[in-house]
């Protein structure tokens, strides 16, 4: 069972009443690159993310969210002095929050800040196909020929006719495999 492994750097995401406040009232953020899943995107806004130890500034990604949250690898966490829980996206309740600050405004969100679980996304059909189900948890084996194979555990699947197959890593992770871009992976259940 082979899917393209991403390497997911650090990034915000925010929703409306924010990016008012960041970018200024009905400022729309603007598509630098498509992402592999559909209709998400990389923006050229930028926002620094300010925690108890220093600062980092971070891309957007669109769309605009319900809830903003804040996804950092590990290392990026220490730096800024945070304990960010590994958490799905989404999952934000009881999770540290941070300043944001953009061009035009500066907001304190409450909670958001996590490092993303390594997770699977798959449509429905791949997912049948694998004989894989939503929140099942798997292995999956990346860096085949890196000399730094590595097999991570507690990869969870996430099904959605929204999804394209694709496994998204942080930059720890990735840095650990020794891989370099997009990259084939194998998954181990």
């Amino acid at each position: 069972m082979k899917v393209m492994v991403e390497t997911s750097a650090h990034h915000v995401h925010v929703c409306r009443e924010t990016l008012d406040v960041l970018y200024g009232e009905g400022y729309q953020l603007t598509n630098k690159k498509d992402l592999s899943q559909p209709g998400q995107f990389a923006c050229f806004e930028k926002v620094t993310v300010v925690g108890p130890k220093g600062e980092m500034t971070m891309s957007i990604l669109g769309p605009e969210r319900q809830a903003d949250q804040v996804e950092i690898s590990l290392t990026d966490a220490r730096k800024l002095g945070f304990t960010a829980p590994i958490r799905e996206s989404g999952e934000v309740d009881g999770t540290p929050g941070c300043k944001l600050v953009g061009p035009k405004g500066e907001v304190e969100i409450k909670q958001g800040v996590i490092a993303a679980k390594r997770h699977i996304h798959l449509d429905p059909k791949t997912a049948e196909e694998f004989g894989l189900k939503d929140k099942q948890i798997v292995s999956a084996k990346v860096g085949a020929g890196t000399g730094r194979e590595t097999v991570f555990g507690d990869v969870v699947i996430r099904v959605s006719p929204k999804y394209a197959p694709a496994m998204h890593i942080d930059t720890d992770e990735s840095n650990a495999a020794g891989l370099a871009g997009t990259v084939d992976g194998e998954i181990i259940v």
